[in-house]
């Protein structure tokens, strides 16, 4: 039985608004790697909005951590940062961003608190299971294979026998 492996990436990050294209970029790279392409831009749009919500809203230690995973029929992205405080959904309108926004661009989100501070966390289904890479490729053999014949089955080779034109097979 083949099981396949999840891929995953988290990065940790000062969280400022001059980071947040950087990551953007980061994330996008890897959703496309992972075959992902149709949910770059809800899933890129959430995580700036987490971000920018760690760069608005926490005091102090503006770290955190942007984490991706993959299931083949989930994608889950987090941010976790070192602020208690649990956020709450102020508006139910995408348009004036924060967790509405998150909500709209995903199937569901959710937010925890930790021992270091909290993570918020939202999924997106993937209409059909995709290839899950299962590690790093192996390399195949440039040439096959092949058995050698017994010595008796071969023609003997005579060097001093003028050549003969090859035969075509048809």
């Amino acid at each position: 039985m083949n099981i396949p492996v999840a891929c995953h990436y988290h990065i940790e990050v000062p969280a400022t608004k001059e980071r947040i294209p950087q990551i953007r970029r980061i994330l996008a790279a890897h959703l496309r790697h992972w075959t992902l392409e149709t949910h770059i831009t809800p899933v890129c749009r959430a995580v700036d909005e987490l971000i920018d919500n760690v760069v608005e809203h926490v005091e102090g230690d503006k770290t955190c951590v942007v984490e991706l995973r993959w299931t083949g029929r989930h994608l889950i992205a987090s941010v976790a940062d070192r602020d208690g405080r649990l956020p709450r959904l102020h508006s139910s309108s995408p348009s004036k961003g924060g967790l509405a926004k998150v909500a709209a661009l995903s199937d569901s989100w959710g937010t925890c608190g930790t021992d270091e501070g909290k993570v918020i966390w939202f999924s997106r289904r993937v209409k059909a299971a995709q290839r899950v890479l299962r590690g790093r490729p192996q390399p195949r053999p440039l040439v096959p294979e092949f058995k050698t014949l017994p010595a008796d089955s071969l023609p003997a080779l005579r060097f001093d026998a003028p050549a003969r034109p090859a035969e075509t097979v048809r």
